[in-house]
């Protein structure tokens, strides 16, 4: 490689692209820089068995996650669940807790069995969503995202108090009160019976057993926990020989076949009916309380770039069910020839309702196979088909992190990825966050995501692609980012779209593929509006020297054929050399 490339000193942001800035501190990081660190394993560990690299990229010892992955949070919650849920409590007030990943009234199982629980016995369902200051204001959710699920339960508390059911928003300032907030509340309003829908991440399902735990000492209290993200329940699809699926191409067939011969899966159920009029002075503390503002970390750096976001991205069940029938009238069709076209937007752009459960899983498919004339999704219209299947993807991620629960604590499913050399490399770091790397095709990625609070998920695949592979720089920092950025966020969808692996995309010629006219480059990366041909997708190599400097874009940072090999040769040696 000419080692002039690596000099090459950044050229200001064009403003074309800071006009469209997400609100945030600075183009690339909201928090500071954090420069990836080699993972010098020493002869102790920590009491907890973990490895300390940077606060962001904190993780077990590969040794630590096999113990997690022999004994799972998720099964000794359902274990617990078991005894819980069938105590006989006489019914008071039942309760059910939303969480972020349900913020809705529509098919909602925990909240539908809440609600049947308290109309058997003319009692009154109250709700709850336990706030975590901390939590929100931890540097891996984005401003986009935090404003989202916050203006989402502002809607949804609206229309339950038109049915009288309060919404309380319980405040936990510290993590480690989270449990003993949820006690108190459920004393305190001499809740019976606590409903909830379960979120498979490690972190909560620990919250749910220290809750369950607690449950267990009361005599009069059930606790139950429904599965309500998935249409099949995680774990449950599985191998001839018994095992979970571990490979996406059978677990996609699996369920077809499982969907098929059980269509009550896709059955949804109703929102509450709602408690007699005199629940509302009955629990007028609980009405009043306020679904909180963003704070200070999380604010948008203006109100026109708040506005642009929630237009984009507008809150609330209501809002995504209509992007779902516009993309069933207009976009579907044509999805499965044009998926990786993102000139196109071909997307359905219901990520974020997925993400946060603003809409339901079970409703979106239930229409979809409507719309589908009937026919289960791998019959009748191919877009359907290949639209679900990436549906289906998200089934299998949550599958993933409920069998190997390690996933969702830094590290990688193939833990002898988690023995590779990373290298030190603060500036392609900062090139790769801003969009600056000399790559259109990447450039333009990094600088949607950017903006949009959104990326295209075939530069999803790209960007983390030439972060891992060509900047050789730890995934974790690339999947922490997006955190950072994305209003869709998702643990499972992340951590599974940045697993390494020894795939490296080229960038031009995926460019080429997937942006046959430039269209999106050129949108995203106006340096290059200008460029008619093919030279848009690598300026540099076929552009003369002084009509590339007109351009002011930057050279590329590195030379991809070189790069390319250089991980490979490092993944080979350090997965070689991998002790578990």
């Amino acid at each position: 490689m000419d080692p002039w490339l690596r000099r090459f000193k950044p050229t200001s942001i064009p403003s074309a692209c800071l006009l469209h800035l997400p609100p945030i501190r600075s183009f690339c990081c909201s928090t500071p820089i954090m420069t990836p660190k080699k993972h010098a394993r020493s002869e102790s560990q920590t009491q907890d068995d973990y490895i300390q690299v940077d606060h962001a990229l904190k993780h077990p010892s590969p040794k630590r996650a096999k113990q997690i992955d022999e004994d799972t949070p998720y099964e000794n919650l359902c274990e617990l669940i078991d005894e819980t849920r069938e105590k006989d409590s006489k019914v008071r007030n039942v309760l059910h807790w939303f969480r972020s990943k349900d913020i809705r009234q529509e098919d909602n199982k925990g909240l539908h069995a809440a609600a049947q629980k308290a109309k058997e016995a003319n009692a009154n369902l109250i709700t709850m969503y336990l706030f975590s200051p901390k939590d929100m204001e931890w540097p891996g959710t984005s401003p986009a995202r935090s404003d989202f699920i916050l203006e989402s339960l502002r809607i949804l508390k609206g229309q339950l108090e038109e049915k009288n059911i309060p919404l309380a928003i319980v405040v936990s300032e510290e993590r480690g009160t989270k449990t003993q907030k949820v006690m108190e509340f459920v004393k305190e309003n001499d809740v019976s019976h606590i409903y909830a829908n379960m979120e498979y991440e490690v972190d909560e399902l620990r919250r749910d057993i220290s809750v369950a735990k607690h449950v267990q000492k009361e005599k009069d209290l059930a606790f139950e926990v429904l599965h309500d993200q998935t249409v099949v329940i995680p774990g449950t699809l599985t191998t001839g020989a018994g095992g979970p699926m571990k490979v996406f191409t059978p677990y996609h067939k699996a369920w077809l076949a499982e969907t098929k011969s059980e269509p009550s899966l896709l059955e949804t159920v109703p929102a509450p009916e709602g408690n007699d009029k005199s629940a509302a002075e009955t629990f007028k503390a609980l009405f009043d309380t306020k679904v909180p503002e963003l704070p200070e970390s999380k604010q948008y750096s203006s109100k026109e770039d708040r506005d642009r976001l929630r237009k984009l991205w507008p809150a609330g069940n209501e809002a995504g069910m209509k992007r779902l029938q516009h993309f069933l009238d207009k976009k579907v069709a044509g999805y499965m020839t044009h998926r990786s076209e993102p000139a196109r937007d071909p997307s359905s752009r219901l990520s974020p309702y997925f993400a946060s459960g603003i809409i339901s899983v079970r409703d979106v498919l239930a229409r979809t196979k409507k719309h589908n004339g009937g026919k289960h999704f791998d019959a009748g219209d191919r877009g359907i088909d290949s639209w679900v299947r990436e549906i289906v993807f998200r089934e299998f991620y949550r599958q993933t992190l409920v069998t190997t629960p390690h996933t969702s604590m830094n590290l990688p499913q193939n833990l002898k990825f988690d023995f590779v050399q990373w290298e030190d490399d603060p500036e392609g770091w900062r090139k790769w966050c801003e969009g600056r790397t000399g790559v259109p095709w990447i450039d333009a990625g990094m600088r949607q995501l950017n903006t949009e609070a959104y990326m295209h998920n075939r530069l999803r695949m790209n960007t983390s692609s030439y972060l891992r592979a060509n900047l050789l720089i730890d995934y974790r920092m690339g999947e922490r980012y997006f955190a950072e950025r994305l209003i869709d966020w998702d643990l499972s969808n992340n951590t599974q779209g940045w697993e390494p692996s020894y795939t490296i995309f080229n960038p031009v010629t995926q460019a080429e593929k997937c942006d046959p006219k430039g269209e999106y480059i050129r949108k995203w990366v106006p340096e290059l509006a200008g460029l008619k041909g093919k030279e848009v997708f690598a300026p540099y190599e076929r552009l003369g020297k002084a009509e590339f400097e007109k351009l002011g874009y930057p050279r590329p940072y590195v030379d991809y054929s070189e790069t390319a090999q250089r991980a490979k040769e490092r993944y080979k040696r350090d997965l070689h050399s991998a002790e578990l």
